[in-house]
């Protein structure tokens, strides 16, 4: 029976949620005696995994993605694990990290409570903006881009707050597509059919990029009818709920200048929210993320067998490259505590596995269908390899193997 199982629990569907349950199935669950006895146990919000970083060009249209590729089943990708994997949908509202039992509202109602053996927390981090990723689960998701695309075509001016990728990307693709871009030898689009403004409180965008690249990308801006403002926070919005609880309403929009802008679509995509609320305040760091022990990404005040990965932790900047680099650190130093729960000798299971965050430059930011910026391991990229390696797709091309397992097929 299930209930009888030893589970390992992994809260969150998303990149390191998905990615740590493959790697436990695939190279821990087989080297634990007696396997059968032990279940990991996904627990998501959503039952579709997606890829996050296409959601500035998503929002746009279906059109523009091969929906099949952008959501994949959870439950689909984990079929061929059998009885050592179940799952869950459902939203955590409680940990008792010293009775080790987890609380969570289903998806079809009611509440349930589940023992753990192992607690894997990945739950990530909450857009302000429903249009940017799962605020809720995937039906909430379609139904803002579906309110956002009944708006968009009578939209006379729109205004995006946030200086990251998110809202450069965002800013980018809606200039884009309802502006086109200016040509070669012009410095920026006179008069946009629909004027678009990006608001920053930096003194200049992407504050990971160097200042040359951030200027370059504020350049692509211009040619695409986006007037970037900087120095500048929003402070308040009139209807209060405006880009959050609907995201298609008329915005007056405040800044900390004392300026304001009005706006037919106003999109605040600056910053996340780490999904922390059912965790004890005592388990947190001062940033609202995972107190989490950055070299074995163990929860230590937690308890034993309890850890922490992806946008959620402290352990690094939140990054898909970083999240993908420790899965593997987690995934051995994981295996290391069942094994040595399950009797083995302590000189045979071997050392932790030590995380060591890559704090190069390195990030890139599509600016429309065929430019952008970035960087690489320290080194800057020319628009045409942000395009190639991210722009054209946004990653979309890498998630495959990641969603059904295939890319952690071999382990560390």
């Amino acid at each position: 029976m299930a209930d009888t199982k030893k589970s390992i629990i992994v809260l969150g569907g998303s990149y390191a949620g998905v990615s740590i349950a493959h790697n436990l199935l695939k190279h821990a669950i087989p080297n634990l005696p007696s396997k059968e006895s032990y279940e990991v146990v996904l627990i998501s919000t959503t039952s579709q995994a997606m890829c996050r970083p296409a959601c500035p060009r998503a929002l746009i249209s279906d059109d523009l993605f091969d929906q099949s590729r952008l959501f994949v089943s959870i439950p689909e990708q984990f079929k061929q694990y059998g009885a050592n994997f179940r799952f869950i949908q459902g939203t955590a509202t409680e940990l008792d990290h010293s009775a080790r039992v987890i609380t969570f509202d289903l998806k079809a109602g009611g509440t349930e409570k589940l023992p753990f053996h192992a607690l894997v927390i990945a739950t990530g981090a909450a857009t302000a903006s429903p249009l940017l990723g799962f605020t809720g689960d995937e039906d909430g998701l379609r139904a803002s881009w579906a309110e956002f695309r009944k708006a968009l075509p009578a939209a006379k001016s729109i205004v995006v707050a946030g200086g990251g990728p998110t809202g450069v990307e965002t800013a980018g693709e809606l200039g884009e597509h309802l502006n086109g871009r200016a040509g070669y030898l012009s410095s920026k689009l006179e008069n946009p059919k629909v004027p678009i403004t990006l608001v920053t409180a930096g003194s200049e965008l992407l504050p990971i990029l160097r200042t040359s690249l951030a200027r370059k990308a504020e350049d692509m801006l211009t040619k695409v009818g986006v007037t970037v403002v900087k120095n500048a926070r929003v402070t308040a919005v009139a209807p209060e709920h405006a880009g959050t609880g609907t995201v298609a309403a008329k915005t007056t929009v405040t800044l900390s200048t004392g300026k304001t802008l009005e706006a037919d679509l106003y999109i605040p995509g600056c910053g996340t929210t780490p999904n922390t609320g059912f965790l004890s305040k005592d388990l947190l760091a001062a940033d609202g993320r995972v107190d989490t022990n950055a070299a074995t990404l163990r929860v230590d005040k937690a308890g034993p067998r309890i850890y922490a990965i992806g946008d959620v932790a402290n352990y690094a900047r939140p990054a898909v490259h970083l999240i993908l680099a420790a899965v593997p650190v987690l995934a051995v130093n994981i295996k290391k505590d069942l094994l040595l729960d399950a009797g083995k000798d302590k000189a045979a299971v071997g050392e932790d596995r030590v995380y060591k965050e890559d704090t190069k430059e390195t990030q890139m930011v599509p600016i429309g269908k065929s430019k952008g910026v970035g960087a690489g391991g320290g080194f800057a990229l020319p628009s045409f390899m942000v395009w190639l390696i991210k722009g054209r797709d946004y990653w979309l091309w890498t998630v495959g193997k990641l969603w059904s397992g295939q890319q952690w097929n071999k382990e560390g």
